[in-house]
Formats: structure tokens, C-alpha cells, sequence
């Protein structure tokens, strides 16, 4: 074990934990609202995290009230009913403004129509998370890059009021004591190899967890998305011009309908999937490559030209980063149940505007946006309402797993054998993606016991103690995976039961979950449907029952 340097010590109003397009509008707000700002990101601020990888859509509607029912309308049913109209009305008008406030401010280079009106309903990741540091830089907030945060720390009332962690190029153990601090970590993709996703494993749910907050929506976590076997590229939407075949070439019915991946996760438990993208035309072919050129650069250095040569598939598991579950907010600025704590983006639960289900970009994109401007000024409110003397507070550390042991210590790299033990019970389709009580049952009681092991005897310093986090991060958050989808008995969302396959309308609430050693679920009711969803959800109870 390497004994620590001399720790770098930084005070702050506001501190943004994470680096992606959530953090950076929770740092820029954060810093306009007057704060001074730090923001501590695991890796580069601006090239690090999922929307930085690749191009994604954005949750942008204009305000005419026909285009902003069928917004919302168009996805209750898929998100099962879970969704509340208020949020989703706040996160249109603020996503509205805020990619505004992008092309004008932070100058983003949006497309223009041939009448002239600009198309701002995507972003190409780089250039937007180039754009943010800029606007990051601009408005004075210091970023730490290469600087993951492995714990939150404590006042002594509870509070959180600031964080630890390391250093990578200084190889530096360094503390933030802030007034507020905000999680904005993404979600979690258990390593899986899904472009831009190896940053996202949960780290900040665990922190979340470690002071007292709850996790929502974490059954609808099973998202996977098709990439070449040969590739982490994730862009499932362009499958949908593709035609998927068995090993022997013969079409996979169904494949590529809105139940395509179930279909492909069912032929790839024994055997392999094909496909080829021989439904775009010539016009299709040409906006495919401008929109994802990343898309197509593994092809083109293998000389496979996806569009007429068929070349296999698999699916990646993206977890919480395309699923909705997250820490649970509990005020509309994106403050938690814990005093000085607030989270956005892919680390908070997105149940309030998606229910169920979500998809790569679009409500994600928006809720980024959204909760990341509301979460910055709400912590800089916090922490002005605290005075100077916030940052003078005495501190407590409150990370325990892979950090204090509660027996003896094991050897550093026992967080390997943590993370293939994690791995082996959520990657695989006919445990997470095709889920049955039979399966989900032994998988979480293996957890359980990974968690036990862990928690006695996982300990590690410095670049060692940040991957032993993430193994930690990774365990507890499969265990909330699992309990919650084994208290939800039914299929509802992204969540598919095969021994439950129908809806139980008995069950439309949301279920909170928390605690680390001891974990425990409850329901969350939702608000009540108007008479335009009470239309949508009698219908799907009509289904349900037929």
C-alpha cells in the first residue's frame, strides 16, 4: 500500500462532482448564481463520459402547446405511467432555454434550415462539451480534471460539506471543504466496454447512499444497446435501417422492431447475431456518416462496408447511463434528503420526466441540461445561506466500502475479483436483460454475499482506492438493481419480468430504495393522471388484462 503524499486542501462555496454535460451546467450556474466553484472530475472536463463520445438528440420543443402534449403523450405509455406532467413541463421549458442560451452564449454551431430557422434538437458531443469548458473557464470555476472524488464528507449535524479524493497525474490525495456539493457522476454501466461509459460505475450513488439518500427507479436499469462485436460503439438508433440474420443467414424475425433487443438477446444466448444496415437509401447512407462519423470509423479501418456486408452484433450493457434510475430527488432544485447534497444528470433518477424508460440522449440530454442549471443555483443558494464559515466546518469522512474495512484489510487487487463477481451476475441477458424471479433471486444473494466480502476486508489507497470504489459503487448498485426488480412483479417500462409479463395496475407507484449492508424498498406513490393519461393508461390496463 503507497503511503500518502501531503493532501492538497481547497475551499469552495459549491463543489460539482463529475465532468459531463449535467456537471457542467451545474458548475456554470452555479458560478452565475455567484458561487465560487470547483469542479472535480474523474477524467478530462469536456472529453470524459458518454455525451463527449458521439452525437445525441435533445428533449427540444418550442413552447406551442400542441407540440408540448404530444412531447409528453408520445412516451407515458413506454415509461409506464410513472412520469409526472409538472416535471416534464419544467424540464421543457428550462432544456428550451438552456440550448438557447448555447447557441447564443456558448456560440454552438447548430445546423440552419433552407428557410433559414436553426435545428437545435442534437448536439454533436465533442464540440458541446468543448463549448461548456470554454463557458466553464469564462465564468471562473476551477476544474480539477483527473481528479475522481471517492467520498463525500460531513458536518456535525450531517450535512454535507465537501468531498476527498485523488489526484491521478500528481498522484495527490486532495479535500474540497464546500457549502454545497453536487453529484452529477452519471449513472452506472458496470464497465462494460459502451463508448465513453468505463467513467460511469456508480460512484456517486454510492456517496449518495453513504449519507442517508434514497435511489428511485432502480429496476428500470437494464438497458443494453446493439455495437459491433468488433466495436463500443452504441448508436442503436441506426440499426434501425439494419436487417439482423441468424449464423446460418437467415433473417431474425422481428430484430429490428421496437422489441428488437429482446429478440437479438434471446438468439445470442446460443449463437450469434448478424446484421446489415441494407435499409438506408443513398441520401440515408450520406446523413448517417455526417451525423456518427465515430459510427463508422471501425468499419472503415476493417474494411467492412456495414451497408452491404453483414457483420455480427452484440449488445452492451448501459445500465443507469440509459436507464432512469438514480439517487431520488426530493425538491425541484435537485435537492436530495440530505441537508448540502444535491444530484443531477444520469445520477439522479429521471422517473420524474421518463418514467420506466428513456433511450440514449433526448430526455437525458434534457434532464442533463435542466437539472444541472437547477441543481447548480440550488447549491449556490445553500451554501450562500451558510456565510463564510461553511468551508471553516469541522469534518468527517463518510465513505466506508473499499475505504475503512470493517475487518481485517485484503491485498489491493482484491477489487478485480469484486468487479468479475459484479459482472458476472449483471451482464448477463438471461439474468438483467431477460429477467425471471428464479434468476433474479440467486443473482442478488450472490450479490449480497460479493457485498459482505467487500465491505470486511476491500481496502486500497490512492489510483488503488479509487478502483476499489468503483468495484464498491458497482456492487451496491446491482443489489438496488435487483431488490427493486424483484419488488416489482410485473413488466412495466424497461423492466420485463417473464414470470410476470403483464402490467399490474396495482403497482403504478414508484419504489424508493436505500442502505448499504441492510437494504431496504418501499413505494413511492405518483401523482395522480389527468384525464388525457387516464385515456392512455386505461388502455394499457385493458392490454394488460386481455
Amino acid at each position: 500500500m503507497s503511503t500518502p503524499r501531503e493532501t492538497l486542501r481547497l475551499t469552495a462555496g459549491v463543489l460539482v462532482v463529475g465532468g459531463g454535460p449535467a456537471a457542467a451546467w451545474a458548475a456554470y450556474k452555479a458560478a452565475q448564481a455567484g458561487a465560487d466553484v470547483v469542479l472535480a472530475d474523474k477524467g478530462y472536463c469536456g472529453t470524459s463520459g458518454a455525451t463527449a463520445s458521439a452525437g445525441t438528440g435533445v428533449w427540444y420543443v418550442p413552447p406551442a402547446p400542441a407540440a408540448r402534449e404530444e412531447a409528453m403523450a408520445g412516451r407515458e405509455g413506454l415509461g409506464g405511467h410513472l412520469a409526472d406532467r409538472r416535471w416534464m413541463t419544467r424540464v421543457l421549458d428550462q432544456t428550451y432555454e438552456g440550448v438557447d442560451e448555447l447557441a447564443v452564449v456558448g456560440r454552438y454551431p447548430f445546423p440552419v434550415r433552407d428557410d433559414g430557422t436553426p435545428l437545435r434538437r442534437g448536439v454533436q458531443g465533442p464540440e458541446y462539451m468543448r463549448r461548456m469548458r470554454i463557458l466553464l473557464r469564462r465564468a471562473g470555476v476551477r476544474i480539477l480534471d483527473h481528479s475522481p472524488v471517492t467520498e463525500l464528507l460531513t458536518d456535525p449535524g450531517g450535512a454535507v460539506a465537501g468531498a476527498a479524493g485523488h489526484r491521478r497525474r500528481q498522484d495527490l490525495p486532495f479535500t474540497v471543504a464546500a457549502g454545497a456539493v453536487v453529484i452529477a457522476t452519471g449513472g452506472c454501466a458496470f464497465l462494460s466496454r459502451a463508448l465513453g461509459c468505463d467513467v460511469n460505475t456508480g460512484d456517486g450513488a454510492l456517496m449518495a447512499a453513504e449519507v442517508g439518500a434514497e435511489m428511485s427507479g432502480m429496476e428500470f436499469s437494464n438497458a443494453y444497446a446493439i455495437a459491433p462485436e468488433f466495436s463500443s460503439v452504441t448508436k442503436t438508433a441506426y440499426y434501425a435501417f439494419a436487417t439482423f440474420y441468424r449464423e446460418d443467414d437467415t433473417v431474425l424475425e422481428g430484430a429490428g422492431s421496437q422489441k428488437g433487443r429482446s429478440v437479438i438477446a434471446r438468439e445470442l444466448l446460443t449463437g450469434k447475431v448478424y446484421c446489415r444496415l441494407d435499409r438506408a437509401d443513398e441520401a440515408t447512407r450520406t446523413a448517417m456518416r455526417l451525423g456518427q462519423p465515430n459510427f463508422f470509423l471501425p468499419f472503415d479501418r476493417m474494411g467492412v462496408d456495414p451497408f452491404t456486408q453483414r457483420f455480427p452484433v452484440t449488445l452492451l450493457l448501459e445500465g443507469t447511463v440509459r436507464g432512469t434510475g438514480g439517487v431520488r430527488v426530493s425538491g425541484d432544485d435537485c435537492a436530495t434528503t440530505v441537508p448540502g447534497l444535491y444530484v443531477a444528470g444520469d445520477a439522479a433518477t429521471r422517473e420524474l420526466i421518463c418514467g420506466g424508460f428513456t433511450g440514449g440522449g433526448s430526455h437525458n440530454a434534457a434532464w442533463a441540461i435542466s437539472s444541472g442549471t437547477w441543481a447548480g443555483r440550488g447549491a449556490a443558494r445553500h451554501a450562500a445561506s451558510l456565510g463564510p464559515a461553511a468551508t471553516r466546518r469541522p469534518l468527517t469522512a463518510a465513505g466506508g466500502a473499499g475505504l475503512r474495512p470493517t475487518g481485517s484489510a485484503g491485498g489491493a487487487e482484491e477489487y478485480r475479483e469484486v468487479v468479475a463477481a459484479v459482472q458476472a451476475e449483471v451482464h448477463p441477458y438471461d439474468k438483467n436483460y431477460l429477467r425471471h424471479g428464479d434468476r433474479l433471486a440467486p443473482a442478488l444473494a450472490s450479490l449480497h454475499g460479493t457485498w459482505a466480502r467487500l465491505r470486511s476486508s476491500l481496502r486500497a489507497d490512492g489510483a488503488d482506492g479509487v478502483r476499489a470504489r468503483q468495484a464498491a459503487a458497482m456492487t451496491a448498485h446491482a443489489r438496488w438493481m435487483y431488490t427493486a426488480a424483484l419488488a416489482r412483479p410485473e413488466t412495466r417500462g424497461m423492466h420485463k419480468r417473464q414470470d410476470h409479463p403483464a402490467a399490474d395496475p396495482a403497482l403504478r407507484h414508484r419504489l424508493l430504495v436505500g442502505g448499504l449492508d441492510e437494504i431496504h424498498v418501499r413505494p413511492d406513490p405518483v401523482a395522480p393522471v389527468g384525464p388525457l393519461e387516464y385515456a392512455a393508461l386505461a388502455r394499457d390496463v385493458a392490454r394488460a388484462a386481455s
